[in-house]
């Protein structure tokens, strides 16, 4: 008797403090991002999202989250977007800095190899505020959020009741810069 799949992908998590930052923007625009508000705590920016994985499929992903070698980075979230198909309100990063595009071909290659089959095809850096929002709300101007990625994630979601449970499978630390 096979596992149950496990969902899975690879993600960016903001420290404390990044999170805090984050979370005091989205309770200043409450009225905006409407009744469904992500919760502070799960809080990430995607790199690569897997999907549902046979648990006999985990350790090839944790080989592939062990053999990055990327250098660490900034990234800063400038932009508050509405995204109508997915019907969310996200702070997206406008500037991809060079190593997380270089992450993120990583994680893509090695998955396609492993016959892994990945949406979306383009990397969007972007933090979920909100879903089920319906309509876009008034454009506001966002001050930009920076985030230190010094190592990134393997997550595991459960679905919830209200949101998603993340939980941490494993992590890996980015590279001093050379």
């Amino acid at each position: 008797m096979s596992a149950v799949p496990l969902r899975l992908f690879y993600a960016l998590l903001p420290s404390r403090a990044e999170r805090e930052a984050l979370a005091r923007f989205a309770v200043a625009r409450e009225a905006e991002l409407g009744a469904s508000r992500v919760p502070a705590e799960n809080y990430h920016a995607t790199i690569a999202f897997v999907g549902m994985v046979p648990a006999e499929r985990l350790a090839t992903l944790l080989r592939i989250g062990a053999e990055a070698q990327v250098a660490r980075f900034s990234l800063s979230f400038d932009a508050l977007d509405y995204w109508p198909k997915p019907e969310v309100i996200v702070a997206a990063a406008r500037a991809i800095p060079p190593p997380l595009h270089a992450l993120w071909e990583h994680l893509h290659a090695r998955l396609a190899a492993a016959d892994f089959k990945l949406t979306p095809k383009r990397l969007r850096p972007h933090v979920t505020l909100a879903r089920k929002v319906a309509q876009a709300p008034v454009p506001a101007v966002m001050s930009p959020l920076q985030w230190q990625a010094n190592q990134f994630s393997l997550v595991r979601s459960l679905g919830g009741d209200t949101h998603s449970i993340y939980t941490v499978v494993d992590t890996w630390p980015l590279l001093d810069e050379r």
